[in-house]
């Protein structure tokens, strides 16, 4: 696991991910924590949105494995325009420095993943912003956001304080 960054083992570890869970990785890039999650996963499997057409050859090409026996596949799009409800319902939805939560009102997003998450699923959104005093009020912001869209939701840093995680659930 060496030259893998931080956040993402850091991300994944945080998923707890299960060895058949279906798991969506929005804006995954070329696949590096992709290739985490497929490790733990036999009957489970991982579905890959980015909307680079760069990113989504790279992520396939880097688990071809995982594409070859059905754990992993890579879709070309943009999280608005998924249809998420096809591919689900999804244990575990994460992103790992996607800002559209909190950059802009993302209602429409976050009603598609609650759309496509298993009545337990949980969406994990990561952020390691360039400076690390950041995380409480982003973490702030982005619990706010989920909470005025129908999730419940808590943040938590990691053990050297730059990286932080906002977990959420559907609310009751």
């Amino acid at each position: 696991m060496s030259g893998i960054p931080h956040r993402l083992r850091w991300a994944v570890e945080q998923l707890d991910v299960q060895p058949k869970d279906r798991v969506l990785e929005i804006g995954g890039g070329r696949g590096v924590a992709a290739a985490l999650v497929c490790e733990l996963l036999t009957d489970g499997r991982l579905v890959g949105l980015d909307r680079s057409e760069s990113a989504v050859k790279g992520a396939t090409a880097r688990n071809a494995g995982y594409v070859a026996d059905g754990r992993a596949r890579f879709v070309l799009g943009t999280l608005e325009g998924a249809d998420l409800a096809s591919e689900g319902p999804f244990d575990k939805v994460f992103a790992v420095n996607v800002n559209l939560f909190w950059t802009r009102d993302p209602a429409h997003e976050l009603d598609l993943i609650r759309g496509a998450l298993a009545p337990e699923g949980t969406l994990r959104l990561f952020y390691e912003p360039p400076p690390a005093g950041q995380l409480g009020s982003l973490g702030a912001r982005v619990a706010a956001t989920l909470a005025a869209n129908g999730y419940a939701a808590e943040t938590t840093t990691d053990p050297t304080e730059t990286v932080l995680c906002v977990a959420a659930r559907k609310a009751a």
